[in-house]
């Protein structure tokens, strides 16, 4: 049999509510009070666990700050499968971009705890980026780095306004060819590029 679920305990609790609420609705438009009233606690026992709305926020982005699982595929495939990972969550209802440039753009640049998070998180996806492409003995592996998380960000601003999912598979397009002029071998990487995604 398998073991009964863990029960959460009332951190989690919270921070979970303010993810939810944080990332769809926007960090300024949440207060603590609404988070609280959302999980039936008062203000005080929020404050309790965290001590701040600005603690709350930097856990909340810091439990967004997920690390790709490692993988035996090809790193080709890897970068690629990047665009394809985006694409299915743009078709999701629940999309609302990147939660650490979303953090930024609300909070400004003048709050360096959360500008930081979201530069040490921006910077991770570069470096994992370039630690395939040395993989794949590419020359200039820390410029295409930089390339492919622009391909990355432009395709999550696009979608954004456009609604169209399909705008990760342009963006995995440009970086097929940005591959290929790199010398890398991607084979038939835009096989899959006629498939409808899934509805929103």
């Amino acid at each position: 049999m398998a073991p009964p679920p863990t029960k959460q305990t009332m951190k989690e609790r919270i921070l979970e509510t303010a993810d939810k609420l944080f990332y769809l609705q926007g960090i300024r438009a949440i207060g603590v009070d609404t988070i609280a009233a959302e999980i039936g606690i008062s203000k005080r026992t929020l404050y309790n666990h965290f001590p701040s709305k600005d603690a709350l926020i930097a856990a909340y982005l810091e439990r967004r700050f997920v690390q790709p699982r490692p993988s035996d595929k090809p790193p080709a495939e890897q970068i690629l499968a990047t665009f394809d990972s985006l694409e299915r969550r743009f078709a999701a209802k629940d999309f609302r971009g990147c939660p650490f440039v979303n953090a930024v753009a609300e909070l400004g640049p003048a709050d360096r705890a959360v500008k930081k998070i979201a530069i040490a998180f921006k910077e991770s996806r570069r470096v994992w980026f370039r630690e395939r492409l040395n993989e794949l003995g590419v020359t200039e592996a820390d410029a295409l780095a930089t390339q492919l998380v622009l391909l990355v960000d432009g395709s999550i601003a696009q979608d954004l306004v456009r609604d169209d999912p399909a705008m990760a598979r342009a963006a995995k397009e440009a970086a097929t060819v940005l591959l290929r002029n790199a010398g890398v071998d991607v084979g038939d990487a835009t096989a899959a590029k006629g498939r409808k995604p899934a509805p929103r």
